[in-house]
């Protein structure tokens, strides 16, 4: 029997004809020999990995959380404002509108929930609001002058990052008022005007950011007087063209309009109310701002001909504001090609869309209208639809059907508006960017934002900040062969013992045996956050308990409350609330001084730096003399900071 069984266990550790003992401590404890010893190894966390204004996501949460302490003299609340907004002058918009891909990459989700990114960035830049946070001073101009087309999120971005860079700029707006998609595009109560004319001003603030509103380039100006009083060109005139429905008739039929205009329209305040009956094709993001507002704006029985709301919405007439005392509840519908799980737009706006009382019918396309005599449309005809693999939806006979209407809105994709500037377009009214977001075949010109490609706002901020590099690079003759892997703004130690007075001293250039004893070298460091992004695996989870988010409130109104409720939805954390949620995070690829490694080292070999030479990154260190190799504290450090690198 024993035989048997010592035949049949094969998934043991030791196999048959294993029967020497070997002694561990021949091997590892040994303790004048290593055979890898750690070494503290800086990477990026998914967050900032996922983030395409490319934030320093873990810098500011450590920052709120009381980690990283500022300088002296400076409270924590501005120092995690400067951290913030190196990379995003919009703190307070974009922590209440972007979609956080941030927190979809966090890791925390591996261990319940993500960290709530988005509403500490709205608390740092409420605080900021609030507090009247500034700037820094910027440094000297350079006598350069950059032309930026657009006054939206893109070209603001792109004057805010080149005067810290020393470039002055002028910005050429159609519109009467800078902000783009912030002002024109998103509702008010999801972006508060207050606030928005806030960070603008904070933008402006900074000098020599000359603004000219309502001047359209290629009508008013043209492309030639730019090249000529300008040392460089950056065009960030966004996607304001809105396309229609691919069905027939659409584009001579009076009351269907895109998303665009109608947001537009609303945002200027010209649009009080819509329409007994709206439907809105989308699925995004646009088109839930839309059906929100057609909630809140509703009806008004038997409105007078020059009143409806496709005048309006085409520019023909403006409402008066007398109008909402006498309006109605609308009955609004939205329209998706695909499934709930896959709508494009943010799943806590589709939920607050619901709530608010819009209809929502996933897994159709249009493939008609209904029209009357006078040409005006009175239905959308619809049918169930299949996608294929290329994303091509194909309508499916036998389940046609009609949805009444007398406005329908358009919010299935936006494309550019080249008018007067036909010469800078490709074939689908875009302009071609190269990897530097310069423009090819046009030396000094430059792009950014939604005419490369209609996205995300915080993708258009990202893209102006890289522009705004790579114009400081044409300035200075530098050319680049290629962009950082992991293209983010990353904390710098060097900057950090700076800020502390802790630099290292100046090399003297002498020959000497090694650099651990002097005080000009950075030691036991190594920075790979321009190349790696540390997954979860290489964490130690167990370290982290279980502790659910640390929510923000939103005031979604009832389908019976929603009709002119226009205040503002998203409200914001406490500072307590902040604090608690910043701590959640786990701080991956950077040591938050848990002091594991120092606890379970069995040797004492790892230790606390002295408090007086101590900052963030530099909290432990490692007596090599003492190391015997045994990889226990990159074992037990939660955030993947140790790694068993030297030796070999």
């Amino acid at each position: 029997m024993t035989e048997e069984i010592s035949t049949l266990l094969d998934y043991r550790r030791y196999q048959n004809g294993d029967h020497t003992w070997s002694d561990f401590k021949d091997d590892i404890f040994v303790g004048d020999a290593s055979d890898k010893c750690p070494t503290y190894v800086h990477r990026t966390p998914p967050c900032q990995g996922s983030c395409p204004s490319g934030e320093d996501v873990r810098g500011y949460l450590q920052i709120v959380r009381g980690m990283e302490r500022p300088p002296e003299g400076m409270a924590w609340q501005e120092y995690a404002f400067a951290r913030a907004t190196d990379a995003n002058p919009f703190p307070s918009m974009m922590g209440r509108v972007c979609p956080a891909p941030c927190e979809d990459g966090c890791n925390r989700n591996d261990v319940e929930d993500f960290v709530g990114i988005n509403a500490v960035e709205q608390f740092i830049g409420d605080t900021a609001y609030q507090n009247g946070y500034r700037f820094a001073e910027p440094p000297p101009l350079t006598g350069k002058r950059v032309a930026i087309v657009g006054g939206g999120p893109a070209g603001l971005s792109a004057a805010y990052q080149l005067r810290r860079k020393g470039h002055a700029s002028t910005i050429f707006e159609t519109q009467d008022q800078l902000g783009g998609m912030f002002r024109y595009g998103i509702p008010g109560y999801r972006t508060p005007r207050d606030v928005l004319d806030a960070e603008i001003e904070r933008i402006l603030a900074l000098g020599d950011i000359e603004v000219r509103t309502g001047v359209r380039v290629g009508r008013d100006v043209s492309i030639v007087s730019l090249e000529r009083d300008f040392d460089a060109l950056l065009w960030a005139i966004g996607a304001q063209q809105g396309r229609g429905l691919p069905v027939p008739g659409w584009s001579d039929t009076p009351n269907c309009v895109s998303g665009v205009r109608f947001l537009e329209a609303f945002n200027g305040g010209k649009l009080q109310v819509t329409a007994s009956k709206v439907i809105c094709v989308g699925g995004g993001d646009t088109s839930v701002d839309v059906v929100s507002v057609a909630r809140r704006l509703g009806k008004i029985e038997n409105i007078r001909e020059k009143d409806r709301a496709e005048r309006v919405i085409g520019g023909y007439a403006a409402h008066d504001s007398a109008m909402a005392a006498v309006r109605e509840g609308a009955e609004v519908t939205l329209t998706a090609l695909f499934g709930r799980e896959e709508m494009t737009a943010t799943e806590t706006e589709v939920d607050d869309a619901l709530t608010e009382g819009v209809r929502v019918l996933n897994g159709v396309m249009p493939i008609g209208l209904v029209r009357n005599g006078d040409g005006r449309a009175v239905g959308l005809q619809l049918a169930r639809c299949k996608i294929d693999e290329k994303g091509i939806p194909t309508p499916q006979e036998g389940t046609e059907f009609e949805v009444e209407a007398d406005l329908i809105v358009s919010a299935i994709g936006q494309g550019g508006d080249l008018t007067g500037l036909e010469e800078l377009g490709n074939d689908k009214h875009l302009i071609e960017a190269d990897a530097f977001y310069r423009v090819p075949g046009r030396d000094g010109h430059f792009v950014a934002g939604d005419i490369i490609r209609p996205h995300l706002l915080t993708t258009a901020i990202g893209q102006a900040s890289v522009a705004a590099q790579s114009i400081d690079e044409f300035f200075a003759n530098e050319i680049r062969p290629r962009r950082p892997r992991v293209d983010v703004h990353h904390f710098n130690l060097l900057n950090k013992l700076n800020e502390h007075q802790l630099a290292p001293t100046p090399y003297d250039h002498t020959q000497s045996w090694g650099t651990d004893a002097g005080q000009f070298a950075v030691h036991n460091y190594e920075d790979r956050a321009a190349h790696e992004i540390i997954p979860s695996q290489r964490l130690f989870l167990g370290h982290f308990g279980y502790e659910s988010r640390h929510q923000r409130q939103d005031r979604v109104p009832t389908s019976d409350e929603v009709l002119g409720d226009f205040d503002e939805r998203r409200l914001n954390l406490s500072e307590e609330q902040a604090v608690a949620e910043a701590k959640r995070c786990m701080s991956c690829g950077m040591c938050f001084e848990c002091d594991n490694c120092v606890i379970f080292c069995p040797q004492d070999a790892v230790f606390r730096v002295n408090k007086d030479r101590s900052t963030t990154g530099r909290y432990v260190d490692t007596d090599y003399d003492r190391c015997i190799g045994c990889h226990i504290c990159a074992d037990v450090c939660p955030t993947g900071y140790i790694d068993m690198g030297l030796g070999k």
